[in-house]
């Protein structure tokens, strides 16, 4: 003890604090703070100074009733363990907080039942908007559960059926660019290893692919086209099929990280090495592929612009602007390391 009588707790400041530290009325704060009313600069600096001097802290909840809204976001995903949804869901959070929104993850194990159960909580204002990820975009539940949900942006894939703004890696270029880079090497025996066949990016990537190998006029064989989920399980199985053809192929292009980490399993296990044996093209990028030895080359996503512009559109279908629901392509990348050599014959 100090023989000093201790000063009481500092009560917290309110909102009519405010007001009434710069004459101005409790309501003309509120609509400050919540940016929907314009005023003088000079009175503008009044009431941040007031904020200042009484250390005021809004309280997010009442603000939230407020406005009507939970001023949160969802990020509905598959499979948070999978570094390419990790990736883009840090790449949305950095995103959401510029825009002064929370993020609610929302990891679906790919069951629909899970993504519509993620959609009831949309329409029951637990979240004022969602970024929607599914590897089950040819599900017809999810068209369905999708009608008249006005604040749903789709990315990475479209869902069929379903009239939704959608952010996508262009995912033909991907599947040309990997093919190209194969065949200007001089592999002329070449294989595909690609995720479901009913998903708008696994169509993408194969019939990009596709035309590379046609552009050749004839001079390429494309010796197995193996579909299958995103999955290193999926990459395991392929591995064991294209190992078993005879002849081998002689360039693999892999249209995910995650199959690829299975397939370079096996080809570990059986002595296959990349790059002098068969190479290898990978699609996503998301994974320290340079670490690896060869280090693979790769068509790259552009996985943080991909989490911005879906922020940026969901939160533009939040404040209540008209998006016509158009699927916007973005750019992908070649990344040539050292898993693919040229063919000497």
């Amino acid at each position: 003890m100090t023989g000093k009588q201790d000063e009481p707790a500092r009560r917290n400041a309110t909102l009519k604090d405010v007001a009434a530290a710069c004459g101005l009325s409790v309501a003309a704060v509120s609509r400050y703070l919540n940016h929907s009313i314009k005023l003088p600069r000079a009175t503008t600096d009044r009431i941040d100074a007031a904020i200042r001097e009484l250390r005021y802290q809004p309280n997010p909840h009442a603000r939230s009733l407020s406005l009507g809204r939970s001023e949160t976001i969802g990020l509905v995903i598959p499979d948070i363990a999978n570094p390419y949804f990790a990736h883009l869901a840090a790449g949305v959070e950095r995103a959401a907080a510029e825009f002064g929104l929370g993020l609610l993850l929302c990891p679906t194990l790919s069951r629909t039942d899970r993504e519509i159960d993620y959609l009831g909580r949309l329409s029951g204002r637990h979240v004022d908007g969602l970024l929607f990820v599914t590897n089950n975009g040819d599900d017809p539940a999810l068209a369905l559960a999708l009608k008249g949900s006005d604040t749903v942006v789709l990315v990475d894939d479209d869902i069929d059926g379903a009239t939704a703004p959608t952010i996508m890696a262009d995912s033909d270029q991907g599947g040309f660019l990997a093919g190209s880079h194969l065949i200007e090497n001089g592999h002329r025996r070449i294989a595909y290893v690609g995720g479901p066949a009913g998903l708008s990016s696994s169509r993408g990537r194969l019939g990009g692919f596709r035309r590379a190998i046609a552009k050749a006029n004839g001079s390429v064989t494309v010796v197995a086209e193996l579909q299958g989920p995103y999955s290193s399980e999926h990459g395991r199985n392929a591995a064991n099929q294209l190992l078993a053809l005879e002849p081998r192929p002689t360039a693999i292009f892999v249209a995910s990280d995650e199959i690829v980490l299975g397939l370079l399993t096996v080809f570990k296990q059986q002595g296959v090495k990349v790059g002098a044996d068969i190479s290898v093209v990978a699609f996503d990028d998301v994974g320290p592929l340079e670490l690896f030895d060869p280090p693979l080359t790769a068509i790259r996503q552009p996985v943080a612009a991909l989490g911005r512009r879906a922020v940026e559109r969901v939160f533009s279908l939040i404040k209540g602007d008209s998006l016509a629901p158009v699927t916007e392509l973005l750019p992908v990348e070649l990344i040539i390391r050292s898993s693919v050599k040229p063919l000497h014959r």
